[in-house]
């Protein structure tokens, strides 16, 4: 445990954004026993999107003590599908791991609350203005108060709020564009729609235009979304387009058939990108505040617990050794996030531009080894050194650092 009785600073560390990954941060390094500041602009519960968990996120769940499996659907794996062909995929992924579809606005809750349960100061309704990292330490103003830390922590997801002050976003362009959405209750029985809630799989038709979603969630209901990659029609607008393209799937019109919408339809742009700044001098980056990417492949939930854990793991190194103003304290660890980072994106950009879905996956049958590899990168296992399809991803082309 850490002696804070000597500390001259309000707290050891301020984490900004109570989402996943700022709620992750904030657990683990109270667990720790390092006094710890979460500060959340907005008020759980609130609605996100990202309902699709990946197997490998467990590790970390169970470092934070939660049950994620209250509540929430068992995802065995998930399906792709181009129904102009009636070609179809499935990829087991809780194969050694279990996973889960998740509501978000309840889990998020969950993760922020048990921040709290395990000694976390946490603020809700508290925008940051504006922080200074300086070798000192940091000053943290919001709109409620004024802190001084020996660390902050940014976990202000697309916000993004050491990215943007430092200028450092870089948008990669040949990814989705943006995402429509919905929701749909009361979801009729029958053996296709009872297929998909027994075994909890997530759906993923490809289409002309880019790729839908359709996600089982608890209580027979289903998320169901469309990511654009290419130029939308300008013939209509977002949520026409989704409409055109729910209409259009075979699938999805029986599935909703007999079904009530129950939320607006929402869109979600500025897509992918990276954070070329992703820590510094007494600060660090983690989630969406680190990088985003296209949610073909279900990484962002993933890419926050583990970037989380492993920014807190790192910052309590730094806390108990006096070494927390080193810039390069998180230079090892980043590494680790790029393999992970770096992967999932070149996954996802062979999906866009080589046609992965029909030259892979829907061969992948004939090749165990191959459809393993493949259901081992679905599921995030990512740092092993005998994936021969990551190692092909990684060496085809350089990535972002």
């Amino acid at each position: 445990m850490i002696d804070n009785q000597q500390n001259p600073f309000d707290h050891d560390v301020v984490v900004v954004g109570g989402g996943p990954a700022g709620s992750t941060a904030a657990t683990l390094l109270a667990q720790y026993g390092h006094k710890v500041l979460l500060l959340e602009s907005g008020r759980h519960p609130r609605f996100h999107i990202g309902e699709s968990m990946l197997p490998f996120s467990e590790p970390v769940v169970e470092r934070l003590g939660i049950d994620w499996s209250a509540g929430n659907l068992s995802k065995s794996g998930a399906v792709f599908i181009d129904e102009a062909t009636e070609q179809r995929m499935y990829f087991p992924l809780a194969i050694n791991r279990k996973t889960y579809q998740i509501e978000r606005a309840p889990f998020d809750q969950m993760l922020f609350e048990n921040a709290g349960k395990h000694g976390v100061d946490t603020h809700q309704d508290e925008k940051v203005l504006d922080v200074a990292c300086q070798p000192a330490g940091v000053d943290v103003v919001s709109d409620k108060g004024q802190y001084c830390c020996r660390y902050l922590i940014d976990a202000t997801g697309r916000s993004a709020l050491m990215g943007r002050k430092d200028k450092a976003i870089k948008r990669i362009e040949n990814l989705g564009k943006f995402a429509v959405y919905t929701h749909f209750e009361n979801i009729q029985a029958g053996e296709e729609a009872d297929e998909l809630f027994r075994s909890g799989n997530i759906y993923v038709p490809v289409v002309d235009i880019g790729w839908i979603w359709i996600i089982p969630l608890a209580g027979r209901r289903l998320s169901v979304g469309l990511v654009v990659q290419k130029e939308r029609p300008k013939d209509c607008d977002a949520e026409e387009l989704l409409r055109r393209y729910l209409a259009a799937s075979p699938l999805l019109s029986r599935l909703i058939t007999g079904a009530a919408q129950f939320a607006p339809v929402r869109v979600e742009a500025d897509f992918s990108y990276t954070n070329q700044s992703r820590y510094g001098v007494r600060y660090a980056c983690c989630g969406d505040a680190a990088g985003f990417l296209d949610p073909v492949f279900s990484s962002g939930v993933f890419l926050a617990f583990t970037s989380a854990a492993r920014v807190a793991d790192r910052v309590h190194f730094g806390l108990s050794d006096g070494r927390e103003a080193d810039p390069e304290l998180h230079t090892e660890d980043d590494d680790q996030y790029l393999l992970g980072f770096n992967t999932m994106r070149l996954f996802v950009e062979r999906f866009y531009q080589s046609n992965i879905v029909h030259n892979l996956f829907f061969e992948a049958d004939r090749d165990p080894d191959l459809k393993a590899q493949i259901a081992q990168l679905l599921a995030g296992d990512l740092w092993v050194d005998d994936n021969k399809l990551q190692q092909s991803l990684l060496a085809g082309r350089r990535s972002v650092s």
